[in-house]
């Protein structure tokens, strides 16, 4: 069963990409490039040699696998509706938000190690929009460990969920918050744009600018994993309001995420830098406001 679950979650992380482009694709009118056109990309870049300033040190080079690394070791802790992870433990979904900060915070080291201005300037507004983003994914998977009693993703998603029409609301609003933080942690708009060329406006892409070959191939890679586990955690959220089947979460996973960014891409610009704060706040504090909801709820039942 983790066998199955650890499939399943790399088959989303690559087809979400695809499904992305062929969405965009299709409401543009266009036909689009291919559905595995990300794949061969990536392994054109795997044929590549790295190459390196002569201004970075080890750090630069060691980026990529540790970024790499710690976004598949986080996908391993997030089941697939019912099916058991390959990593399971009591406390879990701290871990796994903290495995995600690890990734973003090597990645912004090693953006600082080129001594590039531009560099500099993405990884400073990445931090930014981390720090941001953290308290909102925290009360979100907080307000899961709320409502279920555990501390574990694979005992939350365990089918043991409470029902009823006020947990039926919160699930579905904390379905609606993961994905709008997979919207921030993938770089993707509103919150920024993986097509631009503008390095003045570039927050993920311009930091992987000095990275190329083999190694720009582990970021992409890594961005994709990350993307899949947001994805499958939203996807279980919103599972577990009509029963929590692999066959029902992994689909949905993909549909999620690459039909809305799609569809987001497609037909919004990109914010301003200035309201990117303003946009991810706001995710902030609608998890903050479930997270109170939840607890309220806590309450009644323990008064009932």
């Amino acid at each position: 069963m983790a066998l199955l679950n650890t499939l399943l979650l790399l088959l989303a992380a690559l087809c979400i990409p695809g499904l992305i482009n062929r969405t965009r694709a299709r409401l543009a009118g266009r036909k689009g490039i291919r559905f595995v056109q990300h794949l061969y990309d990536v392994r054109l870049l795997l044929r590549k040699d790295a190459v390196y300033s002569t201004t970075t040190t080890a750090l630069f080079r060691a980026v990529p696998s540790v970024y790499l690394g710690a976004a598949l070791v986080a996908a391993l802790l997030i089941p697939v509706g019912n099916l058991r992870p390959l990593i399971s433990f009591d406390g879990d979904l701290v871990a796994f938000a903290y495995l995600l900060a690890l990734g973003r915070t090597a990645l912004i080291l090693a953006a600082m190690d080129t001594g590039s201005s531009f560099e500099g300037m993405g990884a400073s507004r990445e931090a930014l929009y981390g720090m941001l983003v953290e308290p909102a994914l925290l009360l979100t998977l907080g307000t899961l460990a709320l409502l279920t009693g555990y501390t574990s993703f694979a005992e939350i998603f365990s089918g043991e969920a409470p029902r009823g029409a006020e947990f039926f609301i919160v699930l579905l609003f904390a379905t609606y918050i993961l994905v709008k933080i997979v919207f921030t942690e993938s770089g993707r708009v509103p919150v920024d744009d993986p097509r631009t060329h503008l390095e003045l406006t570039m927050i993920h892409e311009v930091m992987c600018l000095d990275y190329c070959g083999v190694d720009l191939a582990y970021i992409k890679m890594a961005g994709w994993v990350k993307s899949a586990a947001l994805s499958m955690l939203a996807a279980d959220a919103a599972a577990a309001l009509f029963g929590l089947h692999w066959w029902i979460a992994a689909p949905l996973s993909v549909v999620l995420t690459g039909v809305s960014v799609g569809v987001v891409e497609s037909t919004q610009a990109r914010n301003k830098l200035s309201r990117n704060t303003t946009f991810i706040l706001t995710i902030a504090a609608l998890a903050a406001l479930l997270f109170f909801t939840a607890y309220l709820l806590q309450l009644n039942i323990a008064i009932q």
